[in-house]
This record gives C-alpha cells, structure tokens and sequence, in this order.
C-alpha cells in the first residue's frame, strides 16, 4: 500500500466526506443487519420561501435520530419548534421508531426538549467549557 498522507478539509460535503460516510454505514449495515436508513428533514419557510426554522436528522435502526433543531428568533415563542418536533416525531412513528435521541448544550434547549417528554441519558462537563453537552432520548 501506498503511503498515506494526512489531509485536513474544514468542508462539510464532497467526496471524501461521502467516501467515510457511506464506508462506516456499509459497516454498520453489514454489523447489524440494519439496511434501513431515512434521512428526516422538516423546515419552517416563509412565503418567500426563507427559511425560518429546521429539524434535521435521519431515522435507523428503530431511532429518530435528530441532530439540528434550530428556530429563527423571530418566530420563537410561537409553536414553532414544537411543530418542528410533532412533524419529526410524527415521522419516525409512522416509520415504526420506538425512540427519538438528540442531544444540546446547557445553553441551548434542555427545558424545551424535557417539556416534551426527553429524559437526559447523559451529560458531558465543560463541554464548551463553562457549559455541559446533554444527550436526550424519548420513548415513542
């Protein structure tokens, strides 16, 4: 084999992204037995299309896994995130999840998410520091 250079990209898509992304699911396929794999995106648009809120995740193996939720400080306080979260979780029930998992920061959503059921399963320390990353889950 040749040798292997080390290369540092700060970009989020491309194909060597799409090269490690689709080598560790084939692995996971391959581990599990689990195939199935839905990507789970619902946005919040204006009229003119703006985008003014987002739930973006992906649902295998029985779990709704969501990793962005964000609402435009404009429209928050108004039902927004929760229409967010009834779409998404309506989503991963009619595609027979038993659980939805996500995760925060202490500065962001905990009392949002725990209003609705999300129990912390874990939590990480100065994560940034000052702060605690918190995992989340929910039984559907």
């Amino acid at each position: 084999m040749d040798e292997l250079k080390l290369v540092f990209d700060t970009s989020e898509s491309g194909p060597a992204m799409g090269r490690v992304k689709s080598a560790l699911l084939a692995h996971n396929f391959a581990a599990t037995g689990i195939a199935a794999y839905y990507p789970v995106n619902h946005y919040l648009r204006t009229a003119r299309g703006e985008v003014m809120g987002g739930a973006i995740g992906l649902i295998w193996g029985g779990v709704l896994y969501i990793s962005f939720l964000w609402v435009d400080e404009a429209v928050r306080g108004r039902g927004a995130g929760t229409r967010l979260m009834d779409a998404a979780e309506g989503c991963a029930r009619e595609r027979g999840c038993h659980m939805v998992a996500l995760d925060t920061h202490s500065f962001q959503a905990q009392p949002f998410y725990e209003k609705r059921g999300y129990e912390v399963v874990a939590t990480i320390d100065d994560y940034p520091r000052g702060h605690k990353k918190i995992y989340l889950k929910k039984m559907l």
